[in-house]
């Protein structure tokens, strides 16, 4: 874990302060965790909604009955593997690029 033991004091203007707890509010990150992102060149995306984890479960569970079949296939020697992989690969990469524009922070132009 590591140890944050140098303080830093700063003060807001009631404009500045109400701006920044909205901010963070939005996030649903603490304030410190907030403003470390933004010292490391980072904005924090605001909170995904509930539905959004639904989605992310579904597709998951989606993306395992697809190995199983493709699983059960390869037993039966009845799958085109290179087609498989291909698919696979651009399913993954689909769930990182979701993932990506919901929930992970966006690098500060």
């Amino acid at each position: 874990m590591t140890k944050r033991e140098i303080e830093i004091k700063v003060r807001l203007n009631e404009k500045e302060a109400e701006h920044l707890n909205r901010q963070v509010e939005k996030c649903r990150l603490p304030r410190e965790a907030y403003l470390r992102h933004l010292i490391a060149g980072v904005v924090p995306r605001e909170a995904p909604p509930p539905e959004y984890f639904a989605f992310m479960r579904e597709l998951h569970y989606v993306g395992n009955l697809l190995n199983q079949i493709a699983q059960k296939a390869h037993v039966l020697n009845v799958i085109d593997v290179k087609r498989y992989d291909e698919g696979s690969k651009q399913w993954e990469a689909f769930i990182r690029e979701v993932t990506a524009a919901v929930i992970l922070p966006a690098k500060r132009e």
